[in-house]
């Protein structure tokens, strides 16, 4: 008897063996995915296992960035070719123009339950070229304005749904004199997609835009001069203290403990600002529409964070597979489950929006998809431009020039120049760019 199973000990040692062996072998593909460092995409982290626990021959190695050290790493990577990513977090800028100089695997062949037909057309569109998509949207967003309902109604002030930019000046005057908070939250933090994003749709609302028709440089017209002023005025008497660090993130965690009576910015930060999990003032958060100046034209943006598969990855298929289960309606279940629907990835799918329980968790479902939907790329200022985009310009050169205006007017918010040659200096780094790039006849 001790002889059997002394045998059968060592076929069963031996089987386990071969079994890990096996299992080893499986576990082989490593994918390496650049992400950004905003709460959605921890959220994707941390829910990760459960994609691997459905594929053990598929490990997932992160590298989590904020965002203008992630858009510089991956635009570097892609563009050199040298592999390093297997999955990249990239937006409605970099999709189509990656795509067109060949960078982007395309998303094709999907599994036939990813079902297509349900991601928004609005979402689509801004990934995809050529009639090809080359990204699955993570999520989508608009931009929209966070208030503090309960310190309006404390202060006497009414809320429009579509708020001007005279009005929210005045609000924020009062907010800070008055109700015990900072008046207003802004980005200030230098970058394209960050204190950029913001303040070209200010420009847009007030008039004005990149370039003119003949790509010419319009930044020392009287509209931007206008936007800037306003915009460096109102964040120094009523904003916080240091705004020119302050992007994003920042914002979002000043408003969620309390300490911003308005901010406007993007429309994903409504799921963790209504969720009290996440925020201290989940009960008292209003929304209206972004504000808008003399006209209503690009006074809000239009953005997907999505994840591409770049040709440069020796593990296509795999990496496909994640961005199919990280885009995928089981995921927006999963983030349901976990956190609650108000904080599922919005803006990407029809079928979220006809879900009972996300309209009655989200007031606001119904007001972010309507500005996805609404906004038009093609049609953002008041006079015509030559390129698209709502809060970029849509040539490959933006991500450099536009960042370099950024840091100009981020260096005017922080006293160390004044607006006035901030915007020279703008002006004329955009304009060697476009003359460089080609684009003035």
């Amino acid at each position: 008897m001790t002889r059997l199973t002394a045998r059968h000990a060592g076929r069963l040692a031996t089987a386990c063996t071969l079994a890990l062996a096996a299992l080893s072998a499986q576990a082989a593909t490593t994918l390496t995915i650049a992400a950004l460092n905003n709460p959605d995409m921890v959220e994707l982290k941390k829910l990760s296992p459960a994609f691997e626990k459905q594929n053990p021959d598929i490990k997932l190695n992160w590298v989590v960035l904020e965002e203008n050290v992630l858009r510089q790493r991956v635009t570097t990577d892609i563009a050199t070719n040298s592999g390093k990513f297997d999955v990249m977090m990239i937006g409605t800028y970099e999709a189509p123009l990656w795509a067109k100089k060949g960078w982007l695997n395309p998303m094709d062949n999907l599994a036939p339950e990813y079902d297509l037909n349900d991601v928004v057309k609005t979402a689509r569109d801004g990934l995809s070229y050529g009639g090809k998509l080359y990204a699955l949207p993570f999520y989508v967003e608009s931009s929209m304005t966070f208030y503090r309902k309960d310190l309006f109604a404390k202060l006497g002030l009414t809320m429009p749904e579509k708020p001007t930019y005279t009005q929210i000046a005045d609000y924020a005057k009062v907010l800070k004199e008055k109700g015990g908070v900072y008046g207003i939250c802004l980005r200030g933090k230098a970058g394209w997609g960050e204190n950029m994003a913001y303040l070209t749709t200010l420009v847009n609302a007030n008039g004005g835009r990149w370039f003119d028709e003949n790509w010419k440089a319009t930044i020392d017209s009287p509209e931007w001069k206008k936007s800037v002023n306003f915009y460096v005025d109102l964040l120094k008497k009523y904003g916080p203290p240091g705004a020119s660090t302050n992007g994003f993130n920042e914002n979002l965690t000043l408003f969620a403990s309390g300490k911003c009576g308005m901010w406007i910015d993007a429309t994903v930060a409504a799921g963790m600002l209504f969720n009290p999990k996440e925020s201290q003032v989940a009960d008292k958060v209003g929304f209206a529409q972004a504000p808008t100046g003399v006209t209503a034209k690009g006074s809000s943006w239009l953005w997907s964070w999505a994840l591409a598969v770049p040709k440069s990855s020796k593990q296509d298929d795999a990496a496909k597979k994640f961005v199919q289960w990280a885009t995928s309606k089981d995921y927006i279940k999963l983030v349901a489950k976990d956190l609650g629907w108000t904080s599922v990835p919005p803006g990407t799918r029809i079928s979220t929006y006809n879900q009972p329980d996300y309209i009655v968790a989200a007031p606001f479902a119904k007001f972010v998809l309507n500005a996805i939907q609404s906004a038009n790329p093609n049609d953002a200022t008041l006079k015509k431009a030559p390129y698209s985009g709502i809060q970029f310009v849509g040539i490959p050169e933006f991500q450099s020039f536009g960042t370099v205006v950024g840091q100009a007017i981020s260096g005017a918010l922080a006293g160390n120049m004044t607006v006035d040659a901030a915007l020279k200096a703008a002006q004329a780094t955009a304009n060697r760019a476009v003359i460089q790039g080609g684009y003035q006849k």
